[in-house]
């Protein structure tokens, strides 16, 4: 998950997060093990519409050049579990060839059920980023993976001005390597042309379902227009796709996601829980 993570006095950090989610002999969702490193931090969960909704909190300037950060959460049969974050996180100028690197991974055991909805990821000017994330899901696990890039500071003029993002991304379901996506943005060259052919700022917004409903494609699709292209599709196991979209603007990515999380939760037929972000 995006968290950020400062350096000081130019020396470069390495914080982690570990978490377990259980339930217990009351049916309630708990985390069981927990351990993170300043400046990192869980908050205080709580229970909403059936869930344990945790926010992944730093207060923080955001993560610099060097800095590392490696996030781990497994979600055990029975337990729900919806993952956030309260406010946007932010890439730094990079000072020197080293990127800023987060290490993440998910895992859904068979009767678990885990979302992750992020705010934005903000990439500076002259921001090096690297995003390694694996997402593991057994037959029989839900899952509801969001992500959401900025173009970047764009009131600053700060548009695609970042020196190089570079996204891994494997999802497993049933043991099966479902999705892999590699790709490299860098401002030069070709790097940028699809985020920029639609919209000039566009805001890209990606997600990953998994798990046993009737997926809403068609819904998913109408919600195209002159502000969102969006596309989805099935993955090459059942009970798997993703969905992709490209947005004019902030609010136009916040309106989409808001609608894409409302539409997979009545797909679900479960009550969504609120976030409690703001």
């Amino acid at each position: 998950m995006t968290m950020p993570l400062p350096s000081v006095r130019g020396r470069s950090l390495h914080g982690h997060l570990r978490a377990v989610a259980a339930v217990n002999e009351r049916g309630d969702t708990f985390l069981r093990e927990q351990s993170f490193r300043a400046p990192l931090h869980v908050s205080k969960p709580h229970h909403e519409a059936g869930a344990l909704v945790v926010n992944l909190v730093s207060p923080t300037a955001g993560l610099f050049d060097g800095d590392e950060v490696d996030v781990a959460v497994v979600v055990e049969a029975g337990a729900r579990v919806v993952l956030t974050t309260p406010c946007a996180s932010r890439i730094h100028r990079a000072r020197t060839e080293r990127a800023a690197v987060l290490r993440q991974e998910l895992t859904v055991e068979a009767g678990g059920f885990a979302e992750y909805f992020p705010e934005l990821l903000i990439p500076q000017q002259g921001a090096r980023y690297h995003q390694q994330t694996t997402l593991r899901v057994e037959h029989g696990g839900t899952l509801l993976f969001f992500e959401w890039l900025a173009p970047g500071r764009v009131a600053a003029g700060e548009t695609f001005a970042y020196t190089e993002l570079q996204w891994d991304t494997d999802l497993w379901h049933g043991g099966t390597l479902v999705a892999r996506e590699r790709y490299t943005l860098r401002p030069e060259g070709h790097h940028l042309a699809s985020l920029r052919t639609v919209h000039e700022a566009s805001h890209y917004l990606g997600c990953f379902i998994v798990g046993d409903l009737a997926f809403p494609q068609e819904a998913i699709e109408h919600l195209g227009s002159d502000d969102v292209t969006v596309g989805c599709g099935p993955l090459a196991t059942p009970g798997s796709w993703t969905i992709k979209a490209l947005c004019r603007d902030n609010l136009a990515a916040r309106r989409t996601l808001a609608t894409l999380r409302s539409l997979v939760y009545q797909a679900l037929g479960a009550e969504m829980p609120a976030l409690r972000r703001f």
